[in-house]
């Protein structure tokens, strides 16, 4: 029977949610933050051979600590490549060898569309953003998008103000109206009360599991669409046991992740 600690918080619990979206032998794109952390927790527990690489340019990175930049020099040591931005988002993304992205925004919608450009109109927005960075090439080039948060009708929408980095854009067919590459798209949406999938047909978001602490009420609730539920919707499996020891004891001692507690991850 596999061990679930109480001890954990919800940006544990994150963490460990994107790494059971990591297969073995996936190849992830990862930033900082949430994601290095479920790619790694994934390499030390169940997907010994995926491999990490930063836009920046190292790939299969072995770091000691949590990287604090997608150039950090913790990446350096052991790494298999150390490249260039055009290597990865160039010989690597382009080509379609990237299994899975993380990506996250200032907004998220039901059909996975993520807007880190403006709020608002865009000729007079309310707020100007800072744009797609590596964003819109990996939502459009990888084959799985994970969808790191916060689950509230600020940072959800039922359409973004702006297409920074196209989801499933408007609905079945449309990233191939748009030329993309077929089977790609946004996988789930991970969030701090819960775990949203995309329905094969409709394309739009619908609620997997809920995370312990919170319910279905709770969630629909603050769900600015008119949000599914699955039919087989469950609680989120809470951190395992090693799961935990992998983050506290090898991937993270200081504890950097509880930074996220204080920017709503609770």
């Amino acid at each position: 029977m596999t061990e679930h600690p109480t001890d954990y918080i919800k940006p544990e619990l994150m963490a460990c949610c994107g790494a059971r979206e990591i297969k073995d032998g996936d190849v992830v794109i990862v930033g900082t933050g949430f994601p290095t952390m479920s790619a790694n927790i994934a390499k030390y527990t169940h997907a010994p051979n995926a491999k990490m690489m930063q836009e920046a340019g190292s790939y299969d990175a072995q770091p000691r600590r949590p990287a604090l930049s997608v150039g950090d020099p913790c990446l350096n040591p052991g790494a298999a490549m150390i490249g260039g931005l055009t290597d990865i988002m160039g010989m690597f993304l382009q080509n379609g060898w990237i299994d899975v992205g993380f990506l996250s925004g200032s907004q998220v919608d039901k059909y996975g569309n993520i807007n880190t450009t403006v709020i608002g109109d865009y000729e007079n927005p309310k707020s100007r953003l800072p744009g797609s960075g590596g964003a819109n090439p990996i939502g459009s080039l990888v084959k799985r998008v994970l969808i790191i948060a916060l689950h509230d009708k600020r940072r959800l929408a039922e359409k973004v103000d702006f297409i920074t980095t196209p989801g499933y854009i408007d609905g079945p067919g449309a990233r191939e109206k748009w030329g993309l590459p077929i089977n790609t798209g946004p996988s789930a949406i991970i969030t701090n009360k819960a775990v949203m999938r995309f329905d094969e047909e409709t394309k739009e978001a619908y609620l997997a599991t809920y995370h312990p602490g919170s319910s279905i009420d709770e969630i629909v609730e603050n769900t600015p669409w008119d949000l599914k539920v699955s039919d087989d919707v469950c609680e989120t499996e809470p951190p395992r046991a090693e799961e935990l020891r992998v983050m506290r004891e090898v991937l993270d001692p200081g504890r950097m992740i509880k930074i996220y507690e204080s920017r709503g991850y609770v």
